[in-house]
């Protein structure tokens, strides 16, 4: 790995942290940075994933304060997130590299799409009526997100915003903290089953943890003064350029 390579992908790695605590979708950005320097699609996910996990636990304490009152809450969709999880990742591991490459540009346009329709998704959840009850569907529901966030993971804390909307009666910042941590479970579960069955370029997610951990930060303290719409349309840029390289390049 070059100097320039490795500035980059520590770059990369700040800004995944900064718009994992702030939206979600981190993932589409350094996951292309690492397709674009060569890594294949599978290690780069791997090693992404792994990477991007102590960014999250820097973003959960970033919003810690909203988090207090939640330990139950925590427990129990944290449990639903650590099944899912596993599933996820043992998904990715026993399919052939071929399905990846064929499934993943399916869920990187599915979740630029997510990630331009949340401010409208935001609004919405911001206007529903205060009578949602915690119940059975929304275990599920995050369940399946763990599932999601295991295999790939791309909004998914976007997906997790959208579940607490209809299941929880709660702002949207509470709301928030708690997608920091089942978002960041899902990546610190499928980080262990990937470390012990896995590829993983260590250089790599060594670099995307460090810039990580310093953009959760950067992200809970000044990222809600950022342009939204410069920062959805960077992260739409760099989903299409991991299209483009799943599929075309």
């Amino acid at each position: 790995m070059t100097w320039p390579e490795a500035i980059a992908i520590t770059v990369a790695g700040l800004g995944a942290g900064a718009v994992n605590t702030v939206v979600g979708s981190g993932t589409l950005i350094t996951f292309p940075t690492l397709l674009a320097f060569g890594y294949p699609p599978v290690t780069a996910n791997v090693s992404n994933g792994i990477g991007l996990v102590p960014g999250s636990v820097s973003g959960a304490w970033a919003y810690r304060r909203e988090l207090r009152g939640q330990r139950d809450r925590a427990l129990r969709l944290g449990a639903a997130t650590l099944t899912g999880a596993i599933l996820g990742a043992i998904a990715l591991l026993t399919a052939p590299p071929s399905a990846f490459r064929a499934i993943v540009p399916v869920f990187i346009a599915l979740a630029l799409v997510l990630v331009v329709l949340q401010p409208r998704i935001a609004r919405a959840l911001a206007a529903r009526p205060h009578r949602r009850r915690e119940g059975p569907a929304l275990l599920a529901g995050v369940g399946l997100t763990g599932v999601y966030g295991g295999y790939f993971g791309a909004a998914q804390g976007i997906l997790l915003l959208a579940l607490f909307g209809v299941g929880l009666d709660q702002s949207l910042q509470r709301s928030n903290a708690l997608k920091n941590v089942l978002a960041g479970l899902a990546n610190l579960v499928s980080g262990i089953v990937f470390v012990l069955f896995a590829h993983v370029a260590w250089d790599a997610a060594a670099l995307i943890a460090l810039g990580s951990v310093v953009g959760a930060q950067l992200g809970g303290r000044y990222g809600r003064r950022l342009p939204p719409v410069a920062l959805r349309a960077l992260i739409v840029v760099v989903g299409v350029f991991a299209i483009l390289r799943l599929t075309v390049l």
